[in-house]
């Protein structure tokens, strides 16, 4: 087998149960595909059932099969917190062992003062609450002053939100490169969120264009490993913004799941070799944050549809994978990521069906087997499970 690839699709968000700590986290009861079942009363994702969706956890319109087209399991994450970024980071074979800082009652007022002295603006909000919720009640005085809006969730981010025609976006984005500059030691927030929005009073809108601005890795991911063994990376979604434009050969940014999907089935086409790293960031940021339960349900019937076209374009020494960063259950009160296990699908011509991969205790165990496939150096953390799904005799 001359050629080998790794293909991972991260359903943002789309979580399996939760993990035994999640009551720690405030998430006690998250479940999000299972309980998003329930609430529409079934799912019917026949292409996710046939590779084992329903044999990781009972979910309801999903059911288990007898022999799955995919290896599968679970997948617990080692790093204490629920991020995108740091989920992604253990995706690639690193875990984190620090928490990012969390800002419940905003932020310091000596990083708020350092930050619109760099900016040479004052700002509004410093707060903590819904991103909808604080761009409607602060749009108006955002049109009358100029000032970006910032506020932070429960997960360790630093949101500038500004409206087009006051900010356009590549100034709203210089904006959040000097708060990525002020965001540093013991108030490194994993992620700065530049979040335009357009409209008008009682009625403004996020746009598409959204971007985030994270930490860089503190150690060398899989992505990185790949690279330097001379082979292609293809980063898909918002996946250069989560490894700080790390370790890529190639990035092709969107956050519509529709439009990364189509990336994908054309990066499958072009590129015969090395790692693809694509992200379906609308289940998070449009559905389960919004608590959203029929687009979500509609958003996984979608993806579902669009995966014997995947599947199509596998070549022999493809490792296709099916996972997730976090959990972000619509159905609960919490618009918050939500602390749970992940799925974990490996489908491809010349692995395993069928083979059950149990409880993996690490994210970090993907890295390290997709290293192992790719013949790159091996990940931080994580143990390979490749001797599980490799064929016998195969090379």
């Amino acid at each position: 087998m001359s050629e080998r690839r790794v293909i991972i699709i991260v359903l943002d968000g789309v979580g399996v149960g939760e993990l035994p700590d999640a009551a720690a986290f405030g998430d006690q009861g998250s479940s999000t595909v299972a309980n998003l079942a329930r609430a529409v009363g079934g799912l019917s994702l026949p292409n996710l059932a046939r590779l084992g969706l329903g044999s990781i956890t009972p979910i309801q319109g999903v059911p288990p099969q007898q022999r799955p087209a995919s290896a599968f399991g679970r997948m617990a994450e080692r790093s204490p917190g629920k991020d995108s970024t740091i989920g992604h980071w253990e995706l690639a074979g690193l875990v984190t062992s620090r928490p990012f800082p969390l800002y419940p009652d905003g932020f310091p007022a000596e990083v708020i003062a350092t930050f619109e002295r760099a900016i040479g603006r004052s700002t509004l909000g410093n707060r903590a609450g819904s991103g909808t919720d604080i761009i409607s009640e602060l749009g108006d005085e955002h049109l009358r002053t100029g000032s970006p809006i910032v506020y932070t969730s429960a997960d360790s981010v630093f949101q500038v939100a500004c409206h087009e025609d006051v900010v356009p976006p590549e100034e709203l984005y210089r904006i959040c490169a000097e708060a990525r500059a002020v965001l540093t030691g013991p108030h490194c927030v994993a992620r700065v969120i530049a979040r335009p929005f357009a409209g008008g009073a009682g009625c403004f809108h996020r746009t598409p264009r959204r971007r985030d601005f994270s930490c860089p890795p503190p150690q060398p991911t899989l992505l990185d490993n790949v690279k330097a063994a001379g082979l292609p990376v293809t980063g898909i979604g918002k996946v250069d913004d989560l490894f700080a434009h790390r370790g890529f050969t190639r990035t092709r940014h969107s956050v519509n799941n529709l439009d990364c999907i189509a990336l994908l089935l054309d990066s499958l086409a072009r590129t015969p070799q090395g790692l693809i790293l694509a992200n379906l960031v609308q289940f998070d940021m449009d559905w389960g944050h919004r608590n959203d339960v029929r687009g979500f349900a509609r958003g996984l019937a979608l993806f579902d549809s669009s995966l014997p076209d995947v599947l199509d374009g596998l070549l022999n020494g493809d490792m296709l994978v099916i996972t997730a960063d976090h959990g972000c259950d619509p159905t609960t009160p919490s618009t918050d990521h939500s602390r749970e296990y992940v799925p974990l699908l490996i489908s491809g011509p010349s692995l395993l069906a069928g083979v059950d991969l149990g409880t993996r205790p690490t994210f970090a165990d993907l890295g390290q087997t997709a290293a192992a496939w790719l013949a790159a150096r091996p990940t931080p953390h994580g143990a390979s499970f490749l001797d599980l799904i490799q064929q016998q005799g195969g090379s």
